[in-house]
């Protein structure tokens, strides 16, 4: 008898075919209508999305061919390949990053168990590689079809998104619904990104807000990019559209370094050091009831005037930004006196807090930039809890131990002047310009107080307000007085503000300032 034995090379060319034809199926997702149908929304798919975020639009896919095991309530014939998120790694300037991307053509991008597993998985090789993470959530939730399977998969991600807080960065970009449950994930990370339109973000939706309290609200308006960007505070970044999104999400992580024990990123400074800050002189009026654009001011100072603002439109009376200063990243907190003269309130103190933290934990060395009246008065804000909420950015300021230099511009009183990164709390290196005013408070409150009863006994009191104003101003508030005292290292002129703060920094590049031994602080809540 003969015996035919099929050609090997034909049965591999076979199966590779095969291989072939199933990954080209997963590429093009579930079917041309639910594709259109995401078009038709405005949003991208996943994949397109993905292509934005990569160099060359490249990436390697995990688990692209994994499928739920569910059965019943009509799943066990519908199990479609990526379960509705696609995992995986690329590069982004040319260092990896890893990323997860919903697909909503896929059960409404919903999370089920294999779903959350391959989360699971994603976020722990970017832990182990030592990568940063980037979300780009576009989910209706958990998927009740599997119950609290499904819940548990969203403890999981919580788990993951608190364990490697600090450890590696944590971004997240809501390109559609991310609701109930899952809106937590987000919150836990460092920075979230909305588009306009398209993204909404909230606990409770719109009809359980009008069931419960009565109150008739759209999805937009109730979670939409804007409110979230200029009310709660929730999304540090919006845009308009997906690609600009998706380059400003490039654009950070080209400024932030890989993990914890990296440095960040540096570039071959091409701005001089020397630039003489001339500007700086005009830009910032010497009377310190004028405002002015801090902004102004921070473009004069860092590299070729670039800067990438976080929370732009919340709490504008505080300025977070991440610039260039000689090529090295630096975190600059700066009060902004366009916006409520500066002051310091419970949004503005929670804001700079949580930028403090962020770049402390990721090796970013921290420049203040101080002109503030003080803390905002107010009933609102008292019962608010200004108390707490101010001793946040005062607990974030003394856990840093990344360089810091502080710059006094004009004013800096009271309880304020402490917190914005003073001497006294531990800032490596006190700058102040001549027309610094370092006090508890204004001379014009100082001298009511101090001098009450000899304004008052005075045949005129407006001339003797005015003679004991002087006084005070002259003996507490001089530019000097703090600098006689050590708690400014020196008075500079404007213009040399770009070369002393750099010099600064370089002197500090190698800080070493270990904090007690502990399992973790009890920061105010």
């Amino acid at each position: 008898m003969t015996v035919v034995h099929e050609n090997p090379s034909r049965a591999t060319e076979g199966r590779i075919a095969e291989l072939r034809a199933l990954r080209a199926a997963v590429h093009r997702g579930p079917s041309d209508r639910a594709t259109e149908a995401q078009r038709a929304k405005g949003k991208l798919t996943a994949r397109e999305r993905l292509a934005l975020l990569f160099d060359d639009g490249a990436y390697t896919e995990v688990e692209g061919l994994r499928r739920h095991r569910a059965t019943g309530f009509g799943l066990e014939d519908k199990r479609p390949h990526t379960d509705g998120v696609i995992t995986g790694w690329g590069r982004v300037f040319g260092r990896v990053v890893f990323a997860y991307a919903h697909d909503f053509r896929v059960f409404g991008g919903s999370l089920g168990e294999a779903h959350a597993e391959k989360i699971h998985k994603i976020m722990d090789m970017a832990a182990k590689a030592g990568a940063p993470l980037v979300g780009l959530c576009d989910g209706a939730g958990a998927r009740i079809q599997e119950g609290v399977s499904a819940l548990a998969g969203y403890g999981g991600i919580f788990q993951r998104n608190v364990r490697n807080s600090g450890v590696i960065p944590q971004i997240s970009v809501i390109m559609g619904p991310c609701a109930g449950g899952a809106a937590y994930s987000p919150a836990l990370t460092d920075f979230v990104f909305m588009v306009r339109g398209t993204s909404q973000m909230f606990i409770t939706g719109p009809d359980v807000v009008k069931a419960v309290t009565g109150e008739t609200i759209t999805q937009d308006a109730l979670g939409g990019a804007d409110p979230h960007g200029t009310l709660s505070g929730v999304a540090g970044f919006v845009h308009d559209d997906e690609a600009d999104c998706l380059d400003d999400v490039r654009h950070l992580l080209s400024l932030l370094p890989g993990n914890n024990r990296e440095q960040p990123p540096a570039e071959q400074p091409s701005d001089p050091v020397d630039r003489r800050t001339e500007a700086l002189a005009d830009l910032v009026p010497a009377d310190p009831h004028r405002p002015y654009d801090m902004r102004r001011v921070i473009e004069e100072i860092v590299d070729h005037g670039e800067h990438f603002e976080v929370h732009s439109g919340w709490a504008a009376n505080v300025v977070c930004t991440l610039a260039r200063l000689d090529g090295q990243v630096t975190g600059i907190v700066a009060n902004q006196p366009a916006t409520l003269a500066g002051v310091l309130d419970i949004d503005g103190s929670e804001k700079a807090a949580r930028f403090v933290q962020f770049c402390d934990a990721f090796n970013i060395p921290l420049v203040t930039l101080v002109d503030v009246p003080g803390f905002l008065p107010g009933v609102d804000q008292e019962h608010g809890g200004i108390i707490r909420h101010g001793a946040k950015l005062l607990y974030a300021y003394c856990n840093a131990t990344v360089p810091r230099v502080q710059l006094i511009l004009r004013k800096a009183y009271g309880g304020a002047y402490i917190v914005m990164d003073s001497r006294s709390i531990g800032c490596d290196v006190s700058l102040a310009w001549p027309g610094n005013e370092i006090a508890v408070m204004g001379a014009e409150g100082a001298a009511d107080v101090v001098f009450r009863r000899e304004i008052a006994a005075a045949p005129d009191p407006e001339l003797a307000r005015k003679r004991y104003l002087e006084e005070y101003r002259e003996q507490l508030m001089h530019p000097y007085y703090a600098a006689e005292r050590g708690l400014v290292d020196d008075v500079i002129e404007p213009a040399e503000t770009r070369t002393r703060l750099i010099d600064a920094l370089a002197v500090l590049r190698t800080k070493y300032a270990p904090l007690p031994s502990r399992k973790h602080g009890n920061q105010p809540q």
